[in-house]
């Protein structure tokens, strides 16, 4: 299918998918998995699913948008769609992003630099629906002919599109094949956000339509919400859960850890993804021993949210973005803190460190630090008694995108590892040219259907190749490899990678994070913090 993919495809009324891909169509990975014989077949879209949703894009179905039943119905749907895009350029409705929308609506210049930086143009074996601008290209002549209003010359100039459900439908899907990694807008010598355009068509989705992946909308911002973590944990059951860690750590360590919560003006309010306390708790224990023997007043908050530092809404909807940015901000004035320490995750990072800079002024606008910087200052400043001999082992660093392309939080995690891991190795390209782990903006935890091998085959792809060239020299399983992944989207998205090509069973490539670290280099600790083990 490569290079037959035009633009008026997306408003074909039958309903065969766009794009069929297979394995020998994609890009070529490293050994060990340089065998197509190892490369797992991808799991076929059920019938069932082809007959009840709208899978017309890709044989991929990650949003599970029902089909209409009349052609009353799609026609409804597709005024609400032209609404919301009518929405999405006006200052009223979208003050927050309207400038560099309208840059790459009106600028971009079709020179595709950004198609070389893209991770799932690469690795789909450059196929043209998923170049970055073949999805911006629509939106930008869907602007130019029904929000700009332009004629027979504008649709000369700009190139004309044909409106109807199965575009709407085709677009919906995707807008959900893109990590909102941004490399692309980095790359582009002009600023144009191809990134910014997946997530704008999202939040018209969403915002106009209701139209959203359940995992990152009913299983996410909206749980959240109601119960205060995406994972469904209320402040009871974190609360056992974290004196339960703190035991283990106790144990494991022989160090006495005890978590402090609810402290009013403690120096740190210390927010985790609430998914490492139920998937990594090594994660958020590593942290409580640290900040305890490094002398830091901090605490965790028990209030609603005040746990759970994801924001699914940065993904896809600014309204459920500002309940839950407004409600971290509000636990800040009530325990009266100084600052937020954020934890390992790169979203949260993004939300509440850069987009919630719009939303959070005058006495909500507290200071907020990464937890890179912090840890770095710990490590760096001679407060722990550290062993790198400890992490004697071959070490990799993945740098999650929000926190590093978009914040350049680059330095602080490498100057810690060259500290504490004689074997530490970087990854080509890395720092903020690094590629995205591919679990980013709802990925890995949109798991319907056939997805999870879309994730795995293509958009997970150029990530395994950069983790597998980093350990070429020792890919033997006598060797433990660990690839350090300070951020829980991409720990989630390690897990199952690497769990899907056997990588740990065959080579015994271990993923964690950085506190994990500095945790087992800790001269005072029990030695064998990170057991070489599966989890």
């Amino acid at each position: 299918m490569k290079g037959k993919i035009r633009l008026k495809d997306l408003s074909r009324r039958d309903r065969r998918p766009l794009v069929h891909l297979e394995n020998r169509d994609l890009m070529p990975l490293p050994p060990p998995l340089d065998d197509p014989a190892v490369d797992p077949p991808w799991a076929p879209l059920a019938d069932r699913a082809r007959e009840k949703y709208e899978c017309s894009l890709d044989d991929t179905c990650a949003v599970n948008v029902p089909q209409p039943k009349s052609p009353e119905e799609e026609w409804e749907l597709v005024l609400k769609f032209l609404s919301g895009l009518q929405k999405l350029f006006t200052r009223e409705n979208n003050w927050t992003f309207l400038q560099p929308l309208l840059l790459t609506m009106e600028h971009c210049a079709k020179c595709q630099t950004c198609s070389k930086a893209c991770h799932i143009f690469e690795a789909s074996g450059n196929n043209e629906l998923y170049r970055p601008t073949y999805r911006s290209e629509v939106m930008r002549r869907l602007y130019f002919k029904y929000v700009k209003h332009g004629g027979l010359l504008s649709a000369w100039q700009h190139g004309d599109i044909h409106l109807n459900w199965p575009l709407v439908a085709r677009l919906i899907e995707l807008s959900y094949r893109c990590n909102l990694c941004r490399r692309c807008a980095q790359t582009c010598p002009i600023g144009a956000d191809n990134g910014l355009v997946a997530h704008e068509l999202r939040k018209l989705f969403s915002m106009e339509m209701g139209i959203a992946p359940r995992e990152i909308h009913d299983n996410g911002s909206m749980l959240q919400i109601r119960v205060g973590s995406s994972t469904g944990m209320n402040p009871t059951v974190v609360k056992d859960n974290i004196a339960f860690i703190d035991e283990d750590m106790s144990e494991r360590t022989g160090i006495p850890v005890e978590t402090p919560w609810d402290v009013e003006g403690a120096d740190v309010l210390l927010i985790h993804n609430a998914g490492e306390i139920m998937a990594w708790p090594e994660n958020p224990g590593a942290f409580a021993l640290i900040l305890n023997a490094a002398g830091i007043r901090w605490t965790l908050s028990s209030e609603l949210a005040g746990y759970d530092a994801i924001n699914y809404g940065l993904w896809y909807d600014d309204a459920q973005f500002a309940r839950v940015a407004l409600s971290h901000a509000e636990i800040v004035r009530k325990l009266k803190v100084k600052k937020i320490i954020l934890g390992e995750c790169g979203h949260a990072h993004k939300a509440l460190s850069v987009v919630a800079d719009r939303l959070l002024t005058g006495g909500l606008n507290i200071p907020r630090e990464s937890s890179m910087t912090l840890l770095r200052d710990i490590v760096m400043n001679g407060r722990l008694k550290l062993d790198p001999g400890r992490n004697n082992f071959p070490v990799t660093l993945h740098d999650p995108c929000n926190m590093v392309r978009l914040m350049g939080v680059v330095e602080p995690q490498r100057e810690i590892l060259r500290k504490i891991c004689p074997r530490f190795r970087e990854m080509e390209p890395h720092g903020v040219d690094n590629y995205c782990c591919c679990g980013g903006s709802g990925f890995a935890i949109i798991s319907g259907h056939n997805v999870p091998d879309w994730r795995f085959h293509v958009s997970g792809r150029k990530k395994l190749q950069q983790i597998l060239s980093a350990f070429a020299d020792c890919l033997e399983p006598e060797t433990p490899k660990y690839v350090c992944a300070p951020c829980s989207n991409c720990k989630g998205q390690f897990r199952d990678l690497l769990a899907y090509y056997d990588l740990w069973e065959k080579n015994r490539i271990l993923y964690g994070g950085l506190a994990e670290l500095i945790v087992n280099a800790m001269a005072d600790v029990k030695p064998g913090y990170i057991e070489w083990e599966w989890r």
